[in-house]
């Protein structure tokens, strides 16, 4: 993407594809073009972007510019992908406040807000699960989560027992597969080559208000990022969820 995002989403695209997350890279939400001429690249590819990583979401009247012009495309969703912040239950309350101001405003833009996790919320801090400081401290109405299921299982957590816990809160996920390395470190690889039960833990979302699922997949050992997406899109054709 950073290298030349135009034949990027041609090719994903291309594997069959129609809808997208994006991230805000280098050159911005719309990678160096303005969002309207964004929008009519994706239309001329078939794709639809329905929710965008947005960086320094800390940043509001940044933050609210960015949700005016995602609505201004169509985009549903801006989703807060790292907590910045200090890593403690009170550094966490302080997060969810700044959440519960970014929420109001995607809402008065008419979007909606979310934040998507890594494994750092999912292990305890103090005894208490980072996360649930999150989900107790943010308003439903205003704030919905992104479940990245690889960093649910991880931190060693279950996402079932998660979608359980909170019900119809992880409106999104990251479907991404997990494989352990020889050296005893893990990675991301390919859907289908890793031990995650996606048919099962994703009905299971489905049925506790989980509504898209979002392919992610970075780099690992053996193959490329876009060979793996074109594998990926066949898994999930096939994927019964």
């Amino acid at each position: 993407m950073n290298k030349n995002p135009k034949e990027t989403l041609a090719q994903v695209a291309s594997y069959g594809y129609k809808f997208i997350e994006g991230y805000e890279g280098d050159n911005g939400l719309f990678w160096g073009m303005t969002n309207l001429e964004f929008k009519d690249y994706l239309d001329s590819l078939g794709l639809k972007m329905i929710a965008s990583h947005c960086g320094n979401t800390n940043d509001l009247p940044s933050f609210k510019i960015k949700c005016a012009q995602a609505s201004e495309i169509g985009v549903e969703y801006l989703i807060c992908p790292w907590a910045e912040g200090e890593r403690s239950i009170k550094g966490f309350e302080a997060i969810a406040e700044t959440f519960n101001k970014c929420g109001q405003i995607a809402k008065d833009n008419g979007i909606k807000f979310a934040y998507h996790n890594h494994a750092y919320s999912f292990e305890k801090t103090d005894g208490v699960f980072l996360q649930d400081i999150l989900m107790n401290n943010t308003d439903k109405e205003l704030v919905d989560f992104e479940m990245d299921i690889y960093w649910v299982v991880a931190a060693g957590e279950d996402p079932i027992e998660w979608f359980d816990k909170y019900p119809n809160r992880f409106t999104y996920c990251h479907v991404k597969d997990y494989t352990t390395l020889p050296d005893g470190k893990f990675e991301s690889c390919t859907l289908g080559t890793g031990s995650i039960d996606f048919e099962k833990i994703l009905a299971h979302g489905k049925s506790k208000g989980l509504n898209n699922y979002i392919v992610e997949q970075e780099a690992y050992t053996g193959t490329t990022q876009l060979e793996s997406a074109k594998d990926n899109f066949q898994y999930m054709s096939l994927l019964k969820a």
